[in-house]
């Protein structure tokens, strides 16, 4: 089949999926379902008809206007279908057609299954930011989604994948002997700092009443709030510290689980399978993704007195490491604040500019390393393994 053909398909498929997502990012804060009622026009409540609702050719022949009240429709509905398809026939073109990933599998002999979880990823991502640049939250549910797909993709790779491919390029993560023990043991640490947290043993950060938030948030009248400040720092501090005591049973129960697990015989046999490491490798990623920016937003937020990035870049950092494995969301963390420098820029030059959350930053670094993958896996093992 020509990969014209092909290519229409996928920027079709990817369009079409980029209009779901639209009903996704319409929906979701709002606590609607994604399934009923059907599509309608916010201004007016007239039914949207199918051939009013055909991926970017709709809202062109529309001339972005509703065709009962001649309301606006918001270019974002365009501008998401044509990323979302763009994405979706980028990487397709990356993994398969232009020697970027010089070890991906063809399509059909399981690279399928690669390409199917990353466009699941990228699709949550492109959803979640386009919530985050609008409301400054991410919706906990599109990361689930997201890690869930990735968990499962990952433990099934072994019977669609050859094994030592799929270990020595990366082409999903798989966990070693010592790493599933980590992963186990992190696993069962979350569960029972849950268990403390709904028995309130455990208290959640950043639940108090509105008025200590707005004071830990400088919202001041008076002339002098140096004491003001200095109480909202000590506040933040406190919050986040309850954040660390939830995340000690965690830290604490991995580094148990890999000295107690990692150099016995039955552990290495039994992490090795094939369905195992896969899972187990996922879920260390997962980890490995959101310790990064929960550091981060820990550290930030003692050093500053100030909430310093937000729990949905946890986990959103947390989805993408099931997908692209522990070593290269660790990349992605590190190349989002070139994208961000780069907004900066901008912004100094067009004054007008506003300022946006972190979150479609650190989405860009995931599909950065995504497209870089090869680059950045010669790299690091040319650092660490010489």
């Amino acid at each position: 089949m020509p990969d014209w053909i092909w290519f229409a398909f996928i920027f079709a498929f990817g369009c079409c999926i980029g209009s779901f997502l639209n009903v996704v990012i319409y929906r979701f804060p709002k606590d609607r379902s994604l399934i009923k009622p059907a599509s309608s026009c916010p201004a007016c409540g007239g039914l949207i008809r199918f051939y009013d609702n055909i991926p970017l050719l709709s809202w062109l022949l529309l001339g972005a206007k509703c065709r009962r009240c001649k309301a606006s429709i918001s270019p974002r509905y365009f501008i998401v279908e044509l990323l979302t398809g763009s994405v979706f026939l980028g990487l397709y073109i990356v993994y398969f057609r232009s020697g970027l990933r010089t070890a991906m599998p063809q399509f059909l002999d399981g690279g399928w299954l690669i390409y199917v979880v990353s466009i699941i990823l990228l699709a949550s991502l492109i959803a979640a930011s386009a919530i985050d640049l609008e409301l400054w939250v991410i919706p906990l549910s599109i990361c689930w989604f997201a890690t869930a797909a990735g968990l499962a993709g990952c433990a099934l790779a072994g019977y669609v994948i050859d094994p030592e491919l799929r270990r020595a390029y990366r082409l999903l993560p798989a966990a070693s002997a010592a790493t599933a023990s980590l992963a186990l043991g992190a696993a069962v640490g979350l569960a029972i700092s849950l268990v403390l947290l709904a028995a309130g043993v455990v208290k959640r950060s950043y639940k108090s009443d509105e008025s200590e938030q707005s004071e830990a948030d400088g919202n001041d009248s008076q002339p002098n709030c140096e004491n003001s400040k200095e109480r909202g720092a000590s506040y933040h501090r406190l919050e986040v510290c309850r954040e660390v005591i939830f995340l000690f049973p965690v830290v604490a129960c991995s580094l148990a689980a890999y000295w107690g697990l990692r150099g016995r015989p039955w552990w290495q046999s039994f992490s090795q399978h094939t369905v195992i490491a896969g899972l187990l490798g996922s879920l260390w990623g997962y980890f490995v993704g959101c310790a990064v920016v929960w550091a981060t937003r820990i550290l930030g937020t003692l050093g500053f007195g100030k909430e310093a990035m937000g729990l949905g870049d946890v986990h959103l950092m947390g989805a993408a490491g099931t997908v692209v494995g522990p070593v290269f969301v660790v990349a992605a963390f590190f190349i989002a604040p070139f994208f961000g420098l780069a907004w900066a820029g901008c912004q100094m030059f067009f004054k007008k500019m506003r300022q946006i959350p972190y979150g479609p930053f650190l989405s860009l670094g995931v599909f950065t390393v995504m497209i870089l993958h090869d680059w950045i896996l010669d790299y690091w093992n040319s650092m660490f393994f010489r």
